[in-house]
């Protein structure tokens, strides 16, 4: 039992800490996977070899040694290292915090500020940190899961520089197992196909991966376990996913560019992904019909239908079971012959929309349900299609003055083979009635 007099100090230290606290890298040169911002002529390397250390944004999943890079820059630099979390730091605590930083420069020391989840400050904490970034009262270095481009304010950006770091691989998890089992002093009780098991577990989440290991540790038995023991005792990492967050628009962006790529396979995996990290079937569902729209079109009408058709099921249906038809969609997209003509169509007409002003219909083709809209030549020379031959007359119906535009070019692929022939019959005949 602790001494009620013994130090704060002393407690911690008899404390057990997590493994993955205990073999935190104590140089840049321990930490795993990250070689692309940290080797010499990289851009950390380069810029800690010039001796110069300037505010820095890392952006990166978790797991994968953003806070212990932080904090071995600040000894590298010999710097103080402050650490917050914008989660838990209002306003008046950043005030200390600069204050505090102002005192130590006095005295000749600088600071590094290190900020977790630095997106999570609003336009105006984030705007407070810039006068002290620009007199050198600290270095700013922070840390977020979420694109910066979008959740930092662009006065931040353009004084720190955006480092990626990237999820752990199975090689550096394999490396960071190996360096788990020496410091444990013994190898955990797992086959190879467990072991590989529960790196797959990890989803390259170093600290993940540390943590089902400091578990794995403890299992006894007479023999190794097997994958299908390991997956009874341990749960697998949840995936990285936050459906308002960078990782939701990068699946569905995925999803929707598998999908105009003609690959169904990989359509259906993202698909997956998506829904057993908990997104809304309904939100899908609105966005593969709006890919059908937009990348299938007229070159199979059939595809929106299919879609509706899918969405009206997966609400009769709802989860699980409802959940096949809309991959059914998915399927029927990624097989369809692709046209984004009318897209692209409708793009160009809204741009000559906007630009052409307010010209009127021509006169001859509106109605004149009053004398004096006669009189001024409403509907006045308009040709009824009907009563021309092949039930075309082949009249402008475009404003007086604009030039015909042609905007619908149809591709020679699906049922636009057959929309293309009948546009060239009438552009044809058009020429010959305006002849």
């Amino acid at each position: 039992m602790a001494d009620l007099f013994e130090t704060d100090a002393e407690q911690a230290s008899a404390t057990p800490r997590p493994l993955a606290d205990e073999l935190r890298p104590n140089t840049l040169s321990q930490v795993i996977g990250q070689d692309h911002i940290l080797a010499p002529e990289a851009p950390l390397g380069s810029m800690l070899s010039s001796g110069h250390l300037s505010s820095i944004i890392f952006w990166g999943p978790p797991g994968v040694g953003k806070t212990t890079i932080a904090r071995l820059l600040a000894q590298h630099s010999d710097l103080s290292f402050v650490q917050i979390s914008a989660i838990f730091t209002g306003v008046p605590d950043l005030r200390k915090v600069f204050e505090a930083a102002k005192i130590r420069r006095a005295t000749g020391r600088g600071t590094l500020l290190f900020v977790d989840e630095i997106h999570r400050f609003n336009k105006a904490q984030q705007d407070g940190f810039l006068p002290h970034m620009e007199d050198g009262t600290i270095v700013l270095v922070g840390a977020t899961t979420e694109n910066p481009s979008f959740e930092l304010n662009a006065a931040v950006l353009s004084r720190a520089q955006v480092l990626v770091l990237k999820r752990l691989d199975d090689v550096a998890l394999h490396q960071l197992l190996a360096r788990a089992e020496e410091h444990l002093g013994r190898q955990l009780p797992l086959n190879d196909a467990a072991r590989a098991a529960l790196i797959e577990m990890a989803d390259g989440d170093g600290r993940a991966l540390l943590n089902l290991a400091e578990q794995a540790a403890v299992f006894a038995g007479d023999a190794p376990l097997d994958p299908v023991a390991l997956s009874t005792r341990l749960s697998r990492r949840a995936a990285q996913y936050d459906k308002t967050g960078d990782g939701h628009y990068n699946l569905i962006s995925a999803l929707h560019k598998s999908v105009r790529g003609s690959d169904p396979d990989a359509a259906l995996y993202w698909l997956a992904r998506m829904l057993t990290a908990g997104e809304d079937p309904r939100y899908l569902m609105r966005r593969i019909t709006r890919m059908a729209v937009e990348d299938i079109g007229l070159a199979d009408p059939q595809a929106q239908t299919v879609c509706l058709s899918s969405w009206q099921t997966y609400e009769r249906l709802g989860s699980p079971e409802g959940e096949l038809a809309v991959a059914q969609a998915v399927l029927y997209l990624a097989l369809a012959p692709k046209s984004n003509a009318a897209y692209t169509a409708y793009k160009a007409a809204t741009k000559s929309a906007k630009t052409s002003g307010s010209a009127p219909p021509p006169k001859n083709i509106l109605n004149a349900p009053t004398a004096l809209m006669k009189e001024q030549g409403y509907g006045e020379g308009y040709a009824y299609d009907h009563d021309a031959e092949d039930g075309f007359s082949g009249q402008t119906y475009f404003p007086d003055g604009m030039e015909r535009t042609a905007f619908y070019t149809p591709v020679k692929r699906g049922f636009e083979r057959d929309l293309g022939k009948r546009l060239e019959y009438f552009d044809r005949l058009r020429a010959k009635r305006q002849s």
